[in-house]
């Protein structure tokens, strides 16, 4: 059985937000993302991977398709195959969410 303390992977930069990753197989990944204050991931598509945002901790903006919207600590967000998606911290807080996509795409 494969475990992970994922309070312990979490780790900041102030140059831009983090990605730790937790589990991957040949069909999906399992990331955990570390947003500082003003720190975000473009938003972008993935044209055959769903993903899905789970905020551990902290408020984030979710942005899918043309809808954004600031989700809390305890929510997860779908971000369905195709449609443009990204997240920013826009609080004065860090935030940590993990991020479950698949398929996994080819570019990782």
């Amino acid at each position: 059985m494969q475990r992970v303390a994922v309070a312990g992977r979490v780790r900041f930069a102030a140059e831009k937000m983090q990605k730790v990753a937790l589990f991957e197989s040949g069909r999906f990944f399992c990331d955990l993302y570390c947003l500082a204050p003003g720190q975000s991931q473009r938003v972008h598509s993935h044209a055959e991977s769903d993903k899905v945002y789970y905020v551990l901790s902290g408020r984030a903006t979710i942005q899918v398709g043309e809808e954004a919207g600031e989700v809390e600590a305890g929510v997860a967000v779908l971000a369905p195959a195709g449609l443009p998606h990204g997240v920013d911290n826009r609080s004065g807080a860090p935030a940590t969410l993990l991020v479950f996509m698949a398929p996994k795409p080819e570019h990782g």
